[in-house]
Order: structure tokens, then sequence, then C-alpha cells
């Protein structure tokens, strides 16, 4: 048996780890905004915020599609099992949501681990979201919410829209807030190898919370004329 093989079961036990804590994680967030969060909208007093996608997204940066969909699924089902009251619609509605988001950051950011590749991943996941979500909103919703699909598409434009959005950008600009401590505390517990550019990582931090502080304050206005708007 050579090194390499040896060490490979050593690798898939740390991954499936790593795996195992982010999916009690995003349960947790799942856990407390659906009890704890008030509405994001006052005109869609149904939808939370999510923050979930935050974790999922982390997991997709640092282990790529495959496990961070397992995650996902996982999760999901998770949610499903326990609070949440939407049963099987609920369920596809949140892998659909969750997968849109955060596979195009896994797989730009695979290919090119900079700053830019993972606010580019980040936003086109987020308007490939909320352009999935609107489809699964006008078929899915009027099943699960007992309402005329005529009385969900007008709500397409002025409520899912914006709310899926703003959602898709809040977790967009956390995740690059949280993803260098995150995976700089999964790399000093040695469940994930030493990163070759910590050096570099350490040098884009300002850049990286200036772009986040841009995304969520931008997404936190647009939220407050909403929310305030006659």
């Amino acid at each position: 048996m050579t090194a390499k093989t040896a060490a490979q079961p050593k690798s898939d036990a740390k991954t499936v780890a790593v795996c195992g804590m982010l999916c009690a994680m995003a349960f947790a967030l799942t856990a407390v905004s659906h009890f704890l969060l008030p509405p994001l909208l006052s005109a869609a007093p149904f939808i939370k915020y999510d923050p979930k996608d935050v974790i999922l997204a982390i997991g997709a940066l640092i282990l790529g599609p495959v496990p961070a969909l397992l995650v996902t699924v996982v999760s999901a089902f998770l949610e499903m099992l326990t609070f949440s009251t939407t049963g099987w619609i609920g369920l596809v509605m949140n892998i659909v949501s969750s997968s849109a988001f955060i596979l195009p950051s896994a797989l730009i950011y695979r290919r090119r681990r900079t700053l830019s590749a993972a606010v580019i991943g980040l936003m086109t996941g987020m308007l490939l979201m909320t352009g999935m979500m609107l489809l699964w909103n006008a078929f899915l919703t009027p099943l699960y919410m007992g309402m005329p699909r005529q009385a969900v598409i007008g709500m397409l434009v002025p409520v899912f829209l914006p709310v899926n959005a703003i959602k898709g950008a809040l977790n967009a600009g956390i995740t690059l807030l949280l993803y260098k401590p995150l995976s700089r505390a999964l790399r000093h517990a040695h469940l994930l190898p030493a990163s070759e550019a910590a050096a570099k990582g350490r040098k884009m931090t300002g850049v990286t919370v200036a772009c986040a502080a841009v995304i969520l304050l931008v997404s936190l206005a647009v939220l407050f004329v909403l929310n305030h708007a006659a």
C-alpha cells in the first residue's frame, strides 16, 4: 500500500466529519430562522430569511460541489422531518433553491481560487436561485399555500423576486465574511489541509470585507425601502 492510498481513507473520514458539522450548523440556523426571525417583507409574512445557505455555500467553496450537494440534501431532509410544515414540496423547493445558489460558486471557485471568482460565483448563484424560485413559486406555491395560481403569479415580481434576490445577496455577503474564518478554524482542527495561499488570503481580507459590506449594505437598503414603501 502506498502512502497516497493509505492517506485516502483518513482524508475521506475528515470530509465526512466536515460534512456532518456543516449539516448540523445548517439545520441549527434553519431552526433559529424558523422560530425566531421575523418575516423579511411585511407584504409577505410567510417568507422568512433562512441563513442556512451561508453554511452550504461555505461548504461548496471549501469542499466542492458534490459534498456540498450532499449537505444540502441531508439538511433539507432534517428540516422536513422535524419542524417543516410544507412536506415534500418544501423539501424539493429547499433543495432546488440551495443547489442553485451554491453550485455556481463551487464550480467557478474550483477553477480559480480568487476573491473575484468567489464574488462572481456567489452573485451568479444569487441570480440563478432567484430565477429558479420564480418558476418554482409559480408552479408549487399554490399547491401548499392553497392560493389561486393567478394570485401567486401576481406576487412573483412585487414579492417573490425582491425577497429571493435580497435573501441571496445577504447570504452571499455573509458567506464572504465567514468563509475565511471558518475554513481557517477547520484547518487548525486538522480537518482541512493547510492552504498554500494563506499569506495571500490575509492580504485580501480587507478587500473581502469591503466587498461583503457593499453587498450587505445595498441589500439592507433595498429591504428597508421595500418595507417602508407606501
